[in-house]
């Protein structure tokens, strides 16, 4: 976001990008949730909401070692596991419930929640096979034919999570950026005889904000909703 201020922080339409997010996810009805905060911690822990319990990532080490210390603030009992980025506002509770509700059905240890968009410079992609989804390769990992897909990560997940425990504790960090990615549990699961699928979403929900002109779109895009409702 080229400022000082946690990208989470940034507001939209008068409210902070993550309460956006959690408005959303409240509206799906979890027993429990967790955010993971790291930079500017209690800045975002002030904002959220009290049900709301807070995970501290004192080393920005990767996505997927996001999620084990997410996981790790959960209860034990909680089987399926939504992971979201703090950085969605246009995400619904429609969409959250539609991913569980196939995560469920067709017995997946993940659901994954694509966009098909025009360009999808940026995003990793999400590839296929006979199967389902077989792998999430990041753009910055992507060879060239890679790189022609479009359908992308929006980086909305529904997880089993005994399997996604497994998975994570074998994730690696040797990549370009050197992190551990959550991206490549997907991959570590299919290889283990497990069922990934997706959900595939509009761009516009599924647009997350990454700098001043997607946050003036989803500014924009709210007030339309304000608007018509």
């Amino acid at each position: 976001m080229q400022a000082d201020l946690a990208k989470v922080l940034h507001e939209v339409n008068g409210r902070p990008l993550v309460l956006w997010v959690l408005d959303a996810l409240a509206e799906a009805a979890p027993n429990a949730t967790a955010v993971v905060v790291g930079y500017q911690a209690d800045a975002v822990r002030a904002v959220l909401p009290a049900t709301v319990t807070s995970a501290l990532q004192e080393e920005q080490l990767g996505t997927g070692h996001a999620a084990e210390i997410g996981l790790a603030a959960l209860p034990a009992g909680q089987a399926t596991v939504l992971v979201l980025p703090g950085d969605m506002p246009l995400l619904g509770a429609s969409t959250i419930a539609a991913l569980v509700a196939q995560h469920q059905r067709d017995a997946n240890a993940a659901t994954v929640l694509t966009s098909i968009v025009d360009d999808p410079t940026g995003y990793g992609r999400v590839l296929r096979g006979d199967t389902g989804v077989t792998a999430i390769v990041e753009e910055r990992d992507a060879d060239a034919r890679q790189q022609t897909v479009r359908e992308v990560n929006t980086s909305v997940y529904a997880f089993e999570r005994a399997p996604l425990e497994a998975a994570l504790g074998s994730v690696r960090s040797n990549n370009d950026q050197g992190e551990r990615y959550l991206t490549d549990v997907v991959g570590l699961l299919v290889a283990a005889g497990e069922r990934v699928g997706a959900l595939i979403t509009d761009a516009v929900e599924g647009m997350g904000v990454n700098d001043d002109a997607q946050l003036l779109a989803a500014e924009m895009e709210l007030r339309a909703r304000d608007e018509g409702s």
